[in-house]
């Protein structure tokens, strides 16, 4: 993920979440331009990315399963990112979020939050803290892009 302040690079986590690590990769890969220049928001206990509040955009249909009891589990835990849904479970979306902190929380609310993948690096965990402190300072940071490698 290209943004404003720096790489975050995800380490997908498909023995976890197979069928939303898939729904993710297609919505980068096959609407290659579906996250430009969309923006950061929240930074209360995770950052949320995604089509929030852009027009024009249009996404894939909803993801129809909710992984979050399936496979490998992974806990909403500082640094997993989960897919974000309504509160019905079984419609995720292009919208993500990182967690900035441990959120064993969102391992059941709404049916549960699915982690399909974990900030990689050192690195990508510096970028995840200062897109989180300029959206504190009313910003909105920019995510340039999402590519797969």
């Amino acid at each position: 993920v290209e943004t404003e302040h720096g790489r975050i690079l995800f380490k997908l986590r498909p023995n976890s979440a197979p069928k939303t690590c898939d729904y993710i990769v297609n919505a980068a890969t096959k609407h290659p331009f579906l996250y430009d220049n969309t923006s950061f928001y929240r930074s209360d206990f995770v950052i949320q990315g995604g089509l929030h509040g852009i027009p024009g955009k249009i996404p894939p249909p909803n993801l129809d399963v909710n992984e979050t009891n399936t496979g490998t589990v992974l806990s909403n835990q500082r640094g997993t990112v989960s897919i974000a849904h309504w509160d019905v479970p079984d419609c995720g979306n292009v919208e993500f979020f990182i967690n900035l902190k441990s959120n064993p929380h969102l391992d059941s609310a709404y049916g549960g939050f699915c982690v399909f993948a974990e900030v990689q690096d050192e690195d990508s965990f510096r970028v995840v803290d200062s897109i989180a402190a300029a959206i504190l300072l009313g910003q909105h940071p920019k995510i340039i892009r999402i590519r797969t490698c």
